[in-house]
């Protein structure tokens, strides 16, 4: 099938049986950014999780895990564990000058420690975490030196990871990092214990396309969040949403068969997350000050996603009680397309 067709149907929806793909070594998992808003305990979304099959749950942040206490972690990692389900557990910022960073929690290097040990506890192969956000590209610190600070973060931790037998899995998060930029952090902290959570969603956010992260990070991916984004052009650039799996226009479906390819038994966790229009206006010469050292060649190519792309309606405002719903709702439609197309 040529390429345009084929993004053209996963855009539209599942792929007919005749045209369906199978991934080898396929980890079905579950973010729980997905449904942040449902106010469960970590047993309830082990339990909703198990009812759809899936085989990792990613507690991406301490309060979907409720607590760092020794004996709650023991309790959820057994849990888990009756379930037929592994534990990733993740944290927020590890860069003392990202605007993210949360000092009052202590030291970066102590934040990490504590989530070490409570990887640990709970059986959770990896500690996630992140730099920061967009805003850290254009601050007052350059971008070069917020990398050179959570490395050197990551480099404080480092004996503790080895010796403990666990990995820290940067994420590229919320247009901090592009797949190139993310690469050199590991390299630098050391791909010894410190990898890569690729985000299939977030590369939108730094004008990059999310196959041009997957062929930089492929070789230092741990684990994954994966989401389908729509992108389109505008009179002053371009613009995106991000949407359900199978009904954005960056050929997710092509996305995630290369990365079962390229990261066999790595967990593929989706994290759905719907946004209304986030725009970038690239035409304007100020937007490039926090992607100066973009090449052309990897802009070209978000570029020609966008000329593809139609903007689609946004999301009517919803009340709390119709978002934690509509949260379930868009995650649940996103794990029917995939079990559609997909063996997992």
């Amino acid at each position: 099938m040529h390429r345009r067709s084929f993004l053209a149907t996963a855009a539209a929806g599942p792929l007919g049986a005749a045209q369906q793909l199978r991934g080898p070594n396929v980890r079905l998992g579950i973010d729980l950014f997905s449904i942040r808003s449902q106010g469960w305990t970590p047993f309830e979304y082990l339990d909703y999780s198990a009812k759809w099959g899936a085989k990792v749950v990613h507690f991406s942040e301490i309060r979907f895990i409720g607590s760092l206490e020794k004996e709650h972690l023991k309790k959820v990692g057994e849990y888990a564990k009756k379930l037929g389900i592994e534990v990733e557990i993740g944290m927020r910022s590890i860069c003392p000058t990202s605007s993210l960073f949360d000092p009052k929690q202590g030291t970066a290097e102590e934040q990490l420690s504590r989530m070490i040990d409570a990887a640990v506890t709970v059986g959770s192969p990896i500690v996630r975490a992140f730099l920061g956000q967009a805003a850290d590209r254009s601050g007052k610190i350059p971008l070069e030196q917020h990398i050179e600070n959570a490395a050197k973060a990551l480099r404080g931790v480092r004996s503790k990871a080895m010796d403990s037998g666990k990995k820290i899995a940067i994420e590229n998060h919320a247009g901090d990092m592009q797949g190139r930029e993310l690469k050199s952090l590991i390299e630098q902290a050391g791909k010894d214990f410190v990898g890569a959570c690729l985000d299939s969603g977030n590369p939108c956010w730094t004008v990059e396309d999310p196959h041009v992260t997957l062929e930089y990070l492929a070789p230092y991916v741990l684990t994954s969040h994966v989401r389908d984004s729509m992108i389109w052009r505008t009179p002053e650039g371009a613009a995106m949403q991000w949407t359900r799996v199978g009904e954005g226009n960056v050929g997710i479906a092509e996305w995630i068969k290369k990365y079962t390819e390229l990261c066999p038994g790595r967990a593929m966790s989706l994290e759905i997350i719907v946004t209304n229009t986030r725009p970038f206006p690239y035409l304007q010469p100020k937007f490039w000050d926090a992607y100066r050292n973009q090449p052309a060649w990897e802009f070209a190519r978000f570029a020609a996603i966008a000329e593809k792309g139609k903007a689609p309606a946004d999301r009517p405002k919803l009340s709390p009680a119709e978002s934690v719903t509509k949260e379930r709702e868009d995650l649940e439609v996103s794990l029917k397309w995939l079990k559609a197309n997909f063996t997992v």
